[in-house]
């Protein structure tokens, strides 16, 4: 893996894009939430299907604009189709590259990037290059899951194999699972002068909630861009898989069923 490659581990199969659709502001950007008002131009970079980027341009709207950057051109084309059901307007979609953006310096008042820097091979350089098209007093909102912190009851055996397993895939693909703790460390590397860290999670708890959780994580384990990379890599066999597959949806029906998912997050300004 060249040094600014970046590897997207889960894919992007119906079940990945699946919990993508679930995202919003606020339930993913609630701390950026503050920064946001009209007339702002907005860089959402790693936008996905579209549903944090349709939130972030009604909060700008409607003389502000979003830029939706994604490595897929196929993921960019749900996303267009999810913001114009909503009515919007005012967002520009590109593929592109988050250590290469074709934006001149200072172009964006915000940036915003949503479990992206967990999939870069040099997360520092990725955050260098997002704070050179940063504007002068602009802020940048990153957030990211951090795998070893997630958290779940029952403790069965399939969902540590999980965990074990997809870890050890995201580093085989260059990438750091365990982003959250580590977002402050980055952007302060990077040399953002002011950072401000914080911490939020996803919980699953009713019967709804586990049913879809563990029902994607279970879709998600067999068939998607992790399942495939794990058994190129050696990590874990069809077989091993169907099993901690089995295990998740043995504890989508366990009554106590928990799941917790940390996130970190930091509002870097320039």
């Amino acid at each position: 893996m060249t040094e600014h490659q970046t590897v997207y581990t889960h894919g992007h199969q119906e079940p990945v894009l699946r919990s993508h659709r679930s995202r919003t502001v606020a339930n993913s950007a609630g701390y950026l939430r503050p920064e946001l008002r009209p007339g702002q131009t907005v860089l959402d970079i790693g936008c996905g299907p579209g549903t944090i980027t349709a939130d972030l341009a009604e909060l700008v709207g409607p003389t502000g604009r979003v830029v939706a950057v994604d490595s897929s051109a196929e993921v960019l084309a749900q996303a267009a189709d999810h913001v114009a059901g909503r009515g919007l307007t005012n967002v520009e979609f590109a593929v592109g590259d988050v250590h290469r953006l074709e934006y001149a310096d200072g172009t964006f008042d915000v940036v915003h990037a949503h479990q992206v820097l967990q999939h870069v091979a040099d997360p520092v350089a990725a955050l260098r290059e997002l704070r050179r098209v940063l504007a002068p007093g602009g802020v940048l909102g990153a957030r990211d899951a951090d795998y070893a912190a997630m958290t779940w009851y029952p403790e069965l055996p399939e969902l540590a194999g999980w965990l074990d397993v997809y870890r050890r895939t995201a580093r085989a693909n260059g990438g750091e699972p365990d982003a959250g703790r580590r977002l402050l460390a980055w952007a302060r590397a990077a040399g953002f002068p002011e950072v401000t860290a914080s911490s939020s999670t996803w919980t699953y708890a009713t019967p709804g909630e586990r049913l879809w959780w563990g029902g994607l994580w279970a879709d998600r384990i067999e068939d998607s861009g992790l399942a495939r990379t794990a058994q190129q890599h050696g990590v874990a066999d069809r077989a091993e898989l169907a099993e901690i597959a089995e295990g998740w949806r043995r504890w989508t029906l366990e009554p106590d069923g928990w799941f917790a998912v940390l996130h970190g997050e930091v509002l870097a300004r320039g």
